[in-house]
């Protein structure tokens, strides 16, 4: 840092126009997920000379947590219980001790609440609320629709999701910006199958996969996951099925795996750093879940060139263009999603063209650098506009 900033910064009253914006995200852990994965990401691509991020987890760091702590500020355990109103002294003081200038929610429930009340006493300039979700288990409850005129910013990850926000939520429509989840498509991008892979899982050499990528909650619906695998191995007897994430379902969803007789087809990799090389050994990509917003796994999926047969719920239709990249089909129709399951493995071409349009469709759309800019430019324009005598 040069002198002469240095002495600006101690003659000049403005000096905070200096400085980059200071953007505490609050969450309530980052174990492996979604909405976590994104925030990671973008907390990692944000320009240094316009954002400086930190994060609050109101409760346990969690496995990604641990990671970031090396690169970011990050403080932890603010929240002990449900019902901990101590939370709301311990975030205004650290908000204040850090003299952040804008907030983050990120998800609903107790992190949006006490997140936004906490900023409004601390002073925090910009208080804003990113949504992942469509609802459960992300619903926005009555505590946090009264805090809305605090708040300057509500933040959706697909255009239907922001129509979503203001028709369903009832959020003032002036309010809500649409930021596209977005994936880092240099990580992300076709590669040969990774045949170590492909050996260490017991997979035939010439055995069609399908994965799917999700934290294993009720809402993902792993159940027709395994259902659409029955069927599909019905037609193809080997098939071979990739279930990529871990959670609290496994025991009950690997004992539903042994009922259906899909225990040497069906494997449980859990929680995994190589999701790239992963996708890598699959032909095809299933998401089917029962609400979402803008689910990044089939950003991802895209982005390597695999054909994604996903259920039409939130804005999956807008990333998942039907028949252009893949193929939508209705939450619990089995039968139909094995169906295309079934056709793309037996038309490799048209899977391999689908997946083709899927890469381009992503890079052009739902790009990381493109979500990072958004961020950038409604935090930094809306401290402003609140603060015009510190223009950033």
């Amino acid at each position: 840092m040069s002198t002469t900033l240095l002495q600006n910064r101690s003659t000049n009253p403005d000096h905070k126009a200096l400085d980059p914006l200071r953007v505490m995200f609050i969450i309530t852990t980052l174990d492996v997920g979604g909405a976590e994965t994104l925030l990671v990401n973008l907390v990692r691509r944000f320009d240094r000379r316009r954002v400086t991020p930190e994060i609050c987890c109101l409760k346990a760091p969690g496995q990604l947590g641990v990671v970031m702590a090396e690169e970011v500020p990050l403080f932890d355990h603010l929240l002990a219980g449900k019902y901990d109103f101590r939370v709301f002294g311990r975030l205004k003081r650290l908000l204040r001790r850090r003299r952040i200038d804008a907030i983050v929610t990120v998800g609903a429930g107790d992190k949006m609440f006490w997140g936004r009340l906490a900023a409004r006493v601390a002073g925090v300039p910009v208080i804003a609320s990113a949504l992942h979700s469509t609802g459960w288990p992300d619903v926005v409850g009555r505590l946090n629709h009264w805090l809305t005129p605090l708040t300057d910013a509500f933040i959706a990850v697909a255009p239907a999701h922001g129509q979503y926000l203001i028709e369903h939520e009832r959020f003032p429509a002036e309010r809500v910006h649409v930021i596209p989840n977005g994936v880092d498509t240099e990580r992300f991008q076709p590669r040969p199958p990774n045949l170590s892979l492909r050996r260490q899982f017991g997979l035939p050499d010439e055995a069609p996969v399908a994965g799917i990528l999700a934290a294993l909650r009720p809402e993902k619906n792993h159940e027709l996951f395994l259902d659409v695998a029955a069927r599909v191995r019905r037609e193809i007897p080997t098939a071979h099925f990739l279930v990529i994430g871990d959670g609290p379902r496994r025991p009950f969803l690997e004992q539903l795996t042994a009922q259906l007789g899909l225990t040497d087809a069906v494997h449980f990799l859990g929680t995994r750093p190589d999701v790239p090389e992963l996708l890598s050994i699959t032909d095809v990509v299933l998401l089917t879940s029962h609400v979402e917003a803008n689910p990044v796994s089939i950003l991802e999926a895209l982005a390597v060139g695999k054909p994604v047969v996903a259920t039409r719920v939130g804005s999956v239709a807008q990333s998942v263009l039907d028949q252009e990249v893949g193929y939508l089909v209705e939450p619990g129709d089995a039968a139909t999603m094995a169906g295309h399951v079934v056709e793309l493995f037996r038309q490799p071409k048209l899977a391999a063209a689908l997946g083709a349009a899927g890469r381009q469709h992503v890079v052009a759309n739902w790009s990381l650098d493109r979500m990072v800019e958004g961020y950038e430019d409604l935090l930094c324009g809306l401290y402003r506009r609140k603060t015009p005598r510190n223009p950033r």
